[in-house]
């Protein structure tokens, strides 16, 4: 199943759920393992739940929508506990949720009133529809320090840099109150990076067994908070191995000052910060990185 031209095709994931791949910016939606594995083992299962009594309001907001796997499968977690979400949605592209909801599939893999619950939310005035980076801003207007979970599931960061800057990172850092998280399954250095810079402490999300599909997956992601998270449920705290990352030339930030800046600009001048870096000695090579730590793939990079 194809749609504008291929520009999304519809796929089935190795757990039988509804995904979909994007030719405009060559990768898939999720893990081939399982797109709603990866939603409640990366999202959902991390920002820990038990922590709030019920009845709570959760305050979250879902970049990227996508979808709408991640956000639905928050709604299904929270129900049983008797939580609900004040939710906030930024999201591009409306075709991804009017696929994924048209979709059999897709409905049938949620309890019945999910994908009901779903369609309100982003058709209501919390779903911010357009370029995140201009959209953000009307959300800090109003809940900077206010926010319990950010979930943050954009396209790698060789991919949309645009959303992985030090400066959009920044931002949604913002947002969390001081026991808040952000949590992402990205573990790219230079991401971890931005979010330090941010003032934010970071964690390791453990990978659930079969959620890694290579030897060099070492993370199952990234959890960012105001205050410490080591200890927590499905939570380390960073290896040597990836505090050692930190050091290297993967760890320079992509940066959008701007915030309308083209995916090629940051790209190359990302590269450029990484020459001057590596030519005055500040960091070293991730080549001689990997050799260290017997890493073949430049994967989290």
């Amino acid at each position: 199943m194809t749609s504008n031209g291929s520009r999304l095709e519809a796929r089935r994931t190795a757990d039988g759920s509804f995904s979909l791949f994007s030719s405009e910016f060559g990768e898939a939606f999720h893990s081939g393992v399982g797109a709603l594995l990866e939603a409640r083992q990366k999202f959902v299962a991390p920002a820990d739940l038990d922590r709030w009594p019920s009845g709570t309001c959760l305050q979250v907001l879902d970049v990227c929508v996508g979808t709408g796997c991640n956000t639905a499968a928050l709604l299904e977690a929270c129900q049983p506990r008797g939580l609900s979400l004040s939710w906030w949605g930024l999201e591009l592209d409306r075709e991804p949720l009017e696929l994924a909801l048209a979709d059999a599939g897709f409905c049938s893999q949620w309890q019945p009133g999910t994908t009901q619950q779903l369609q309100q939310l982003c058709h209501s005035e919390r779903m911010l529809w357009g370029d995140a980076r201009q959209r953000l801003p009307e959300l800090l207007d109003h809940q900077r320090g206010q926010l319990d979970l950010v979930l943050m599931d954009a396209f790698s960061p060789s991919r949309c840099p645009q959303l992985w800057s030090v400066e959009f990172l920044d931002a949604l850092a913002a947002l969390l109150k001081p026991n808040g998280r952000l949590l992402t399954y990205c573990s790219a250095a230079a991401v971890r990076s931005a979010l330090r810079l941010a003032g934010l402490q970071l964690a390791s999300i453990e990978a659930p067994c079969g959620l890694l599909q290579q030897s060099s997956d070492w993370s199952g992601g990234t959890a960012a908070s105001p205050s410490p998270l080591a200890g927590e449920p499905l939570l380390r705290a960073l290896s040597p191995m990836e505090e050692e990352h930190l050091h290297t030339n993967a760890a320079e930030p992509y940066r959008d000052p701007s915030g309308v800046a083209e995916r090629t600009t940051i790209l190359r001048e990302r590269q450029q910060a990484q020459a001057i870096a590596m030519a005055s000695g500040q960091v070293e090579g991730t080549g001689a990185w990997r050799r260290r730590w017997g890493i073949s793939s430049s994967r989290h990079q």
